[in-house]
């Protein structure tokens, strides 16, 4: 069971919140170093799409629409569902978080990581998990406004503030993209450290405004522990409906891989920076399901991941004719 490194960093920002938050002046200074953190964290995204790529994956139009029917309606429709779960087994602000981390987009690294070790339709996977974070950027506020507003966590100032926060900025990074996108693609490992370090300010921000508002006495061990029940419920049916649903579709093992992995997920990169934009003060709380969801996913499909190798590998030693089965099945291991 792979423990991410970045989660014990998030955690450890976590408690360094817990133990010195920033008050004040500093909370001020902190709050707005973060906000330009979000801002360039999507100029970088803006500048890193391809967008010639993501026409050119628009050719495997039926999976990307599978996955992103996934992200943004079923897993949506799946986090209302879960409001007949307030108060007995979550808190009106954990439920807030639960829907919000069913709204924001699917990964892309973990995706495409998961599909490559199963044996998966590689491209498809790259493909779905950009267009995926592409639709985020505007279907996550959308929806956000629309199902967190009628239970009291979204604003119409949340709005505006996601598209001079997040839209701006990588629409910038797009148009920019002809000059900058060179020096960014050389540079990608340094840059990557900016991402995660924004990230982390974006995180001890948040926590920091809870702890100073005393937000954490709403969470008890119980509360956490139907959280964490929940969730599994919820990762096991996307992840059952995601493999056999697209069975069901006519796909074939290559791409059911790629639709199981992409489909299934939930981008804390993504979600950090946007609940911090949508929830302000109560930011930590709403965060939380996200963290947990996004490790206990690392660690289940890892193990799926494996589990599909060595059918793959047992399929190869009897003869078994994979790849013709998915030629027949119309969709193949071809560009996604």
């Amino acid at each position: 069971m792979p423990v991410d490194p970045y989660i014990v960093l998030l955690l450890g920002t976590v408690g360094l919140a817990a133990l010195l938050p920033a008050r004040g002046t500093a909370a001020d200074a902190v709050s707005g170093l973060s906000t330009a953190a979000i801002a360039f964290l999507f100029f970088l995204y803006g500048a890193r799409l391809s967008t010639r790529e993501a026409l050119d994956g628009l050719r495997h139009w039926r999976l990307h629409v599978t996955v992103l029917a996934c992200t943004f309606a079923v897993f949506p429709l799946l986090g209302l569902a879960a409001r007949g779960l307030v108060p007995v087994f979550l808190t009106h602000p954990l439920y807030q978080g639960l829907l919000f981390c069913t709204l924001v987009p699917s990964t892309i690294q973990s995706s495409i990581a998961f599909t490559s070790i199963a044996r998966g339709n590689v491209p498809a996977a790259i493909c779905a998990g950009s267009f995926s974070s592409l639709a985020g950027i505007v279907v996550t506020p959308l929806l956000a406004a629309a199902l967190l507003h009628s239970s009291g966590g979204f604003s119409a100032d949340s709005l505006l503030e996601i598209v001079f926060q997040l839209l701006v900025p990588f629409v910038a990074g797009q148009l920019l993209r002809r000059w900058i996108g060179g020096f960014v693609a050389r540079h990608k490992k340094a840059l990557g450290l900016v991402d995660r370090g924004s990230i982390l300010l974006v995180v001890y921000t948040a926590f920091s405004e809870g702890v100073v508002q005393g937000i954490w006495h709403q969470v008890s061990p119980v509360r956490l522990a139907g959280l964490l029940v929940v969730e599994a419920v919820l990762l096991a049916v996307m992840l059952a409906l995601t493999w056999y649903g697209a069975k069901a579709l006519g796909f074939g093992r290559e791409d059911r891989i790629a639709i199981q992995f992409a489909g299934s997920k939930k981008s804390l990169a993504a979600g950090l920076p946007m609940a911090s934009v949508l929830f302000g003060a109560h930011a930590s709380l709403a965060v939380l399901p996200l963290m947990l969801f996004h490790q206990m996913q690392l660690m289940v499909c890892a193990v799926i991941a494996k589990r599909r190798a060595r059918d793959a590998d047992a399929e190869d030693a009897t003869g078994s004719p994979r790849g013709a089965r998915a030629a027949a099945a119309g969709t193949g291991t071809r560009s996604g």
